[in-house]
């Protein structure tokens, strides 16, 4: 691995617009007028316009927000995204982006080719993805975690948060707890000379953590749960901003999710997968916050919700072979010599895992 570059300092961006609550969506129309937004482009997933209907256009035709462009999002190549964006009417002011992952990232990157400001309005708390600095797009036919830019606003409406299914809360509270290994692999990998290290960003992943583990009940279904939930995912990707990497909220259980896209019939939901791995990496690095790792995916009821659809210790373990060759340069736990021969003895013996992974 090569040693790590000089450290230069950078400016950062933060979202200036930051809205969380109930009842947001009929609000979006004022927050764009507010900001001079008067043109937008508009990229959704399906079944927005069922899920969300007269509260957010009735908004917008309130506040005379045009929509110049309006696109139901499914491809997310580069090469489509580039086409849209430089195709896009000139006087577009904002690019706003609601749904799932891919409206999302879509939008996101076409924003930030465009250099104009982009609108995050994320319908579930599943990952960090909505206020991170990259986009998951598919490049020559392959996922590809690619450079863009944070939101300059976010807006989350908890009553659309409330209604979607509870596997998108597991597997945001998979995602989420992944900073406790990922944050283990960077500052080992900074011991190691292989990684500069950033005190405030890392400062940022584990308040994160607190705001969310140290605050209330672990009901997923409570209001306060959500509503932290929220936050804790947005900070996180402020986290990534902040450091210039993914390190904060990614390391080798984010390796493991990937070999798994890669490896699966039937891929499992991103969160679902790194809260998994983030069970088995914590083992592996024998992380002094492995009971709280254990704790927190107990009491929220993600191992009992995990149960339910196993993974195919085959696959699992073909996953576990190539995650550490993922990203070149990149240290995590995965890259010591001895992990994968440790990790299948947890899978076949640890009392949570073998109910899990069979």
């Amino acid at each position: 691995m090569k040693p790590y570059p000089t450290y230069t300092n950078k400016q950062i961006n933060i979202p200036y617009l930051l809205k969380i609550g109930n009842g947001k969506t009929q609000k979006i129309g004022k927050y764009l007028f507010d900001k001079d937004m008067n043109n937008i482009a508009l990229f959704t997933g399906y079944g927005i316009d069922e899920l969300l209907g007269d509260k957010l256009y009735g908004g917008l035709e309130i506040q005379n927000i045009k929509i110049l462009h309006k696109e139901i999002i499914d491809d997310i190549s580069i090469e489509k995204i580039t086409h849209t964006a430089f195709n896009l009417p000139p006087v577009i002011d904002a690019v706003v982006g609601i749904g799932g992952g891919k409206a999302l990232d879509f939008a996101k990157y076409c924003a930030y080719l465009l250099k104009i400001p982009f609108i995050s309005v994320p319908t579930s708390t599943s990952n960090d993805g909505f206020c991170s600095p990259s986009s998951s797009l598919t490049v020559d036919g392959k996922r590809k975690s690619v450079k863009s830019g944070i939101p300059y606003g976010v807006v989350i409406d908890l009553d659309i948060i409330k209604g979607c299914p509870k596997i998108f809360l597991y597997s945001g509270v998979g995602d989420m707890v992944s900073k406790i290994t990922a944050l283990w692999d960077w500052k080992e990998a900074f011991n190691k000379g292989f990684e500069r290290f950033n005190d405030f960003a890392s400062l940022l992943a584990y308040n994160s953590l607190d705001l969310l583990f140290n605050k209330h009940s672990f009901n997923v279904e409570s209001p306060e749960f959500q509503r932290s939930l929220s936050n804790s995912l947005l900070v996180s990707g402020i986290a990534m901003e902040v450091a210039g990497t993914s390190r904060p909220a990614s390391g080798s259980e984010h390796l493991i999710s990937h070999a798994l896209d890669s490896v699966c019939k039937k891929p499992k939901m991103h969160g679902i997968q790194v809260g998994v791995a983030t069970y088995l990496c914590a083992l592996l690095q024998k992380n002094e916050n492995t009971e709280g790792v254990k704790t927190i995916l107990s009491k929220t009821g993600f191992f009992e919700f995990a149960k339910g659809d196993t993974f195919a210790k085959k696959e699992f373990i073909e996953a576990l072979k190539i995650a550490s060759g993922i990203k070149q340069d990149y240290y995590t736990i995965l890259s010591e010599v001895d992990s994968f021969e440790r990790a299948v003895k947890f899978i076949e013996t640890d009392g949570i895992l073998k109910t899990i992974i069979k």
